[in-house]
């Protein structure tokens, strides 16, 4: 993993794969900026396979640099949830998005930039869909479709803040706007649900995010048992509904 990170300052000063040898850098490595329409058609990360990326890519990109953007973002997201974040080389990344080595650090100039940029997309993305269910479905329903999304999140979230936290603090720009997004998303679909009266009134979406960062952790430990999540959840779900009103006295 290191080697692939201290090897490229050489990559730059050097033969004929340098930056500054103009198109020797750009033509060479697969699916580069430069290498055409071959790029576009290969690898994951399409526009419409990264909607958190849509929005994060440079408006001022060309069009196969976003491309570009978007794919190495994807199987970035892929490989880090195979394999950890410390387990997976940049050269890796750059093969599953079918781009040159060379294009990975023109977008992503250090391991931490990628990672960075990896943690704002599925974060875009979380908030995207809340957009997406509170416009589509029903309260009650959107709630139940998003804290899933949300348990699935947190795993990603816990290993992407570790790598961070090696070199920001949790009161980074990234990590307080990140957080910041999330709990907004949270506090709209609860209080959508709260108005329709399916939740009820004294229901925290601060609060709910802690119980669904926990069965997230939980569920982690589960081994094979992959409907515990959903069984934690439903019982969350169920503790959220309005007391039934008290019977009427004859």
């Amino acid at each position: 993993m290191q080697a692939s990170e201290s090897s490229r300052p050489g990559a730059h000063a050097s033969g004929s794969g340098t930056h500054s040898s103009g198109s020797g850098a750009q033509g060479t490595g697969q699916g580069t900026e430069a290498s055409g329409p071959g790029a576009h058609a290969s690898g994951p990360g399409t526009e419409a396979s990264a909607p958190g990326a849509q929005r994060s890519a440079g408006r001022g990109m060309r069009a196969d640099a976003r491309r570009n953007y978007l794919k190495l973002l994807t199987a970035a997201a892929e490989a880090f949830a195979e394999h950890g974040t410390d387990d997976v080389s940049l050269e890796e990344i750059a093969k599953r998005a079918g781009v040159g080595i060379g294009t990975l650090y023109r977008h992503f100039p250090t391991r931490h930039a990628l990672l960075e940029a990896v943690y704002r997309d599925q974060v875009e993305a979380l908030r995207a869909r809340a957009d997406e269910l509170l416009e589509t479905k029903p309260p009650a329903e959107a709630l139940a479709t998003w804290l899933r999304d949300l348990i699935d999140f947190a795993r990603t979230k816990r290993m992407l803040t570790s790598a961070l936290l090696t070199t920001v603090t949790r009161d980074s720009e990234v990590m307080t706007t990140s957080s910041g997004i999330v709990r907004g998303a949270a506090a709209d679909i609860v209080s959508r649900a709260q108005q329709a009266g399916d939740v009820r009134a004294d229901a925290n979406a601060a609060d709910l995010m802690k119980l669904v960062h926990a069965i997230s952790m939980t569920t982690d430990w589960a081994g094979d048992d992959n409907e515990q999540a959903d069984r934690l959840l439903a019982l969350v779900l169920d503790g959220l509904r309005p007391p039934a009103p008290p019977p009427e006295i004859p």
